[in-house]
């Protein structure tokens, strides 16, 4: 138990704060049981480290638990969690709990037990906790965690900040929003950079080595994350990644289903089933027209990579340029707002707003006639009449 503590109160003191993500002001740090789920490589870990060591608590009245450690292999979290409790424990972070059989039960009985523990755990995108063994939906406050939007990066990478642009406000507020950024930002000088290697907080960690941690992330995701989805065989791991690589070249585009079934080797009574894993998995996004209900076995209108950094590292051809273009804006839209295909355009955002996203010479042709539709134009610093720049929606969080 010793070494636990020592090891907890490690790697809380050594995690840096100057920097934290979009989603740590959001999360009601005062509930009893909270759940932050998110993609591999999204910066889970770092945001719960960040609330202990803010909380100034050490072990055994905070303690970080990471549930892949072998020490669970022989010890289960109920009486590791016991122990913690008897000796002062206030706050408890489990994490990677789906790592760990029949988690969802015994922090659900861990919850019940000890009305004066705060319990928080991470866990995979894939995790649905209402269809676990013990729902806790009705216990635990849920959040997930994107990876980091062009604002973070620009503040995490080279030191700029800048606070948050609502959306309404970035659609309607051209003027002020010049007047917004001083005269010697220049938002493109980083754009490029952020579109191959700036979506994963670990990029900091090695540039060098991006790419190739992204690959591992993708890989491990399929190969071990994804075999806790009901009705997924791990056999089919090879073929996944394989169809990764074909959507990588493709996409944004509207699946085949027959020809990707061809092409991979995947049933294609299974293929539907399987891109919905991947968009769990936080690895592709499905686009599904506006005004009608989502199901399973429907299939998508369009198909995305989930950020533009895996079209870098999953292409064996340089990214087509309209491709991340689309990828960058269906990444930074999802994660405040609902997103549909429209008639006409790119994008239809809270079945308000119709976006269509081009290069600088791109016209409103699509839009014409059409009530709220703008047009975003890549390779533009500020807002002009009619166009608005396509890296201001990395500021959307």
């Amino acid at each position: 138990m010793n070494e636990l503590f020592e090891y907890s109160d490690n790697q809380i003191e050594q995690i840096p704060v100057d920097f934290v993500r979009y989603l740590y002001n959001s999360v009601h740090w005062n509930s009893r049981l909270i759940g932050i789920k998110g993609g591999r490589g999204t910066g889970k870990t770092t945001l719960l480290l960040q609330y202990l060591r803010e909380s100034g608590l050490h072990a055994p009245e905070a303690v970080y638990l990471s549930l892949d450690d072998l020490y669970f292999t022989t010890h289960t979290v109920t009486d590791t969690v016991a122990a913690i409790y008897k000796r002062g424990g206030k706050v408890v972070v489990l994490d990677e709990v789906h790592k760990y059989a029949g988690w969802a039960r015994e922090v659900k009985n861990l919850y019940d037990r000890y009305s004066d523990l705060q319990i928080i755990f991470t866990g995979s995108s894939i995790i649905d906790i209402a269809k676990e063994e013990a729902d806790l939906s009705r216990r635990a406050v849920l959040y997930e965690l994107h990876g980091l939007s062009y604002r973070e990066y620009l503040h995490l990478a080279h030191d700029i900040r800048f606070d948050s642009i609502p959306l309404q406000g970035m659609l309607n507020n051209g003027r002020e929003l010049r007047s917004a950024f001083p005269k010697e930002f220049r938002p493109l000088k980083y754009f490029k950079a952020y579109l191959e290697h700036g979506y994963y907080p670990f990029f900091t960690e090695d540039p060098d080595t991006y790419a190739k941690r992204l690959q591992q992330v993708v890989r491990m995701t399929v190969e071990f994350d994804m075999a806790e989805l009901k009705g997924f065989d791990v056999r089919n791991a090879g073929k996944l990644l394989q169809l990764l690589g074909i959507v990588a070249q493709s996409v944004p585009f509207k699946p085949n289903i027959s020809k990707l079934a061809d092409k991979t080797g995947i049933h294609r009574n299974s293929l539907v089933n399987y891109l919905h894993y991947l968009q769990r998995a936080r690895l592709v996004h499905l686009l599904y027209p506006a005004g009608k209900s989502t199901s399973t076995l429907q299939k998508p209108e369009k198909l995305f990579l989930n950020n533009p950094n895996l079209a870098t590292v999953l292409s064996s051809a340089k990214p087509n340029t309209g491709n991340l273009r689309e990828t960058f804006m269906i990444s930074q839209l999802r994660v405040k707002h609902r997103v549909h295909h429209p008639a006409s355009g790119d994008f239809l955002v809270d079945e308000k707003y119709t976006l269509e996203v081009g290069g600088p010479s791109k016209t409103g042709k699509q839009i014409a006639g059409i009530e709220s539709a703008f047009l975003v134009a890549d390779d533009l610093e500020l807002p002009t009449a009619g166009q608005i720049p396509l890296w201001l929606f990395g500021f959307l969080y």
